[in-house]
């Protein structure tokens, strides 16, 4: 008996493509079920998220199943046969492998996401109780799971930001402690300026204010945001009370200068003030940084460190293909 997998992800095919392939939760074990006869296997798992559609058999010849299931799938979905270019093949090790890598989160659009362990487990669950599994895949999905609970417990693979703005976010918290009950104020309604907006409000932050020279587009932010618009000339007053600070207007020269974080001190009461300048050519006076209680970041530096997390991350994924491929080899699976 040997085990493959059959599938096709974001990196190997496009959103129309994948969508052609979807399975709903509701009908996973019916489908893995259903693969068992269209590939003349004797086991099936179907994996079906956003980012993926995976096909896990147990077949006495891989290569005929392989072949099997790629026309009658072109059949299923009435598409060309060159629709397989999309998907890709893994056998024996190789799918035990892959398979590990989707549970831990390296093989997903967001490294290192967790949602994916719940994901496959229940789609294994549903395969097993429509009786579409045997001895291998059984074998293998428990096996796996143990591999995905180590990996995730004796690495970092969850941690760090690889993102600018999600580096920016994690500096306002060393910053602030917490996010809870902060104010933030965006100037300029940028896309980069949303994100990071947004990942502030989903660490907690309670208060968001859009300054834009024009002011329908910081309306209609502010409206996005659940926040409030401010006219462009009003800005200053605005920060006498935040705590954040998002600059990102395209302007051709700084827009805030030291004078006018001087002016707000007093009425801020000397509370500490966090600018995240993602602005080329910068919005802010370098000068305000020097501002005692001020924290200031560009964009270089902000990719700076998001570069250092990317580097971190890298290693941290090298640990977890040692440990994967450590457990997976002194266990002995079926099929590999």
């Amino acid at each position: 008996m040997e085990l493959f997998c059959l599938g096709l992800n974001h990196r190997t095919a496009p959103v129309e493509v994948r969508e052609k392939f979807a399975v709903g939760n509701t009908q996973l074990g019916q489908t893995a079920h259903e693969m068992v006869r269209l590939a003349e296997a004797s086991e099936a798992v179907v994996i079906s998220t956003c980012n993926r559609t995976e096909f896990y058999f147990a077949a006495e010849n891989a290569e005929i199943a392989f072949q099997l299931i790629e026309s009658r799938l072109s059949e299923k979905t009435q598409l060309d046969p060159e629709i397989n270019s999309h998907f890709y093949r893994k056998s024996k090790f190789d799918a035990a492998r892959h398979l590990c890598n989707v549970v831990c989160g390296l093989d997903s659009m967001m490294l290192g996401e967790t949602e994916i362990f719940g994901q496959v487990k229940q789609a294994y669950r549903s395969a097993l109780d429509a009786g579409a599994t045997g001895i291998v895949l059984n074998k293998l999905f428990q096996r796996v799971f143990g591999i995905g609970k180590k990996v995730r417990t004796e690495t970092s693979i969850q941690e760090g930001s690889t993102s600018v703005g999600n580096v920016a976010v994690d500096l306002a918290e060393k910053i602030f402690g917490h996010l809870k009950n902060s104010e933030v104020m965006i100037l300029g309604a940028g896309e980069m300026s949303r994100i990071t907006a947004q990942s502030l409000v989903s660490r907690g932050a309670k208060s968001i204010f859009v300054a834009n020279r024009s002011f329908d587009r910081a309306q209609e932010l502010a409206t996005e945001m659940g926040g409030s618009a401010v006219r462009f000339d009003d800005w200053q007053n605005v920060l006498k009370r935040v705590d954040v600070v998002i600059s990102s207007t395209g302007a051709p020269h700084a827009i805030v200068n030291r004078a006018d974080v001087e002016l707000a001190r007093r009425a801020r009461k000397y509370r500490p003030l966090f600018f995240i300048d993602i602005a080329v050519p910068r919005d802010i006076d370098p000068e305000v940084g020097e501002i005692e209680e001020v924290y200031l970041y560009d964009i270089d530096t902000l990719e700076q460190l998001a570069e250092e997390a990317r580097e971190r991350r890298h290693l941290q994924i090298e640990e977890c293909q040692r440990i994967i491929d450590l457990e997976l080899v002194k266990t002995h699976l079926p099929g590999i």
